[in-house]
C-alpha cells in the first residue's frame, strides 16, 4: 500500500464536510497534496496528508489553461510520480488526467473502497449525507455504486 495517492481539493471539502475526512487516512494511510489545494481548502490537513510543491511549475501553468489552479497542481504533481492514483471529482480534470494516463477516482471512489475493504458497512449513508451538500453527482452514477456494492 505504498501508492502514491494525490487529492486535490473538492474530494477533501466533501469528506471534510460530511464529517468523513479521516476515511483517506483510513483507506489510503497517506496522502500528498499541493500548497494550492491546501490553500483551497482553507482549513488546517491532518499531519497524515502531505503537501509538496510541483517540481515543473511550466508544466503546471500549461495545465492551469485547461484545469483550475488546484487541479493543474495535482495533475502536474501526479505526473512527476510512478504508482500514482489521483483524487478527483471535476469531469473536466478527470478526463484530462486520463489522457496524461493518469489513474483516477473521486470521493464515491474513495468511498466504495472503503466498503471493499470494510472499513465502513454500507456506502447509501455516506452518499445520503454527501446529497444533502453541494456536492453534484449523477443519479446514473450513485445508481452504479449502489448497485456495485449490492445496496
Amino acid at each position: 500500500m505504498h501508492k502514491i495517492i494525490i487529492s486535490d481539493t473538492s474530494t477533501l471539502i466533501i469528506l471534510h464536510k460530511i464529517n468523513e475526512l479521516n476515511i483517506l487516512q483510513q483507506v489510503y494511510g497517506e496522502l500528498i497534496t499541493t500548497p494550492e489545494i491546501a490553500e483551497e481548502f482553507g482549513e488546517k490537513l491532518p499531519d497524515w496528508i502531505t503537501v509538496q510543491s510541483v517540481t515543473d511549475e511550466k508544466y503546471q501553468r500549461f495545465l492551469e489553461t485547461q484545469v483550475d489552479r488546484g487541479e493543474a497542481s495535482a495533475i502536474a504533481l501526479a505526473s512527476e510520480f510512478e504508482d500514482v492514483t489521483l483524487l478527483l471529482d471535476d469531469l473536466k480534470a478527470r478526463k484530462l488526467a486520463l489522457q496524461l494516463k493518469l489513474r483516477t477516482t473521486g470521493a464515491l471512489g474513495v468511498i466504495h473502497k472503503a466498503k471493499q475493504m470494510a472499513i465502513i458497512p454500507k456506502v447509501k449513508p455516506f452518499i445520503d449525507k454527501m446529497l444533502l451538500t453541494n456536492f453534484r453527482i449523477s443519479k446514473n452514477i450513485i445508481d452504479e455504486i449502489l448497485k456495485l456494492n449490492d445496496e
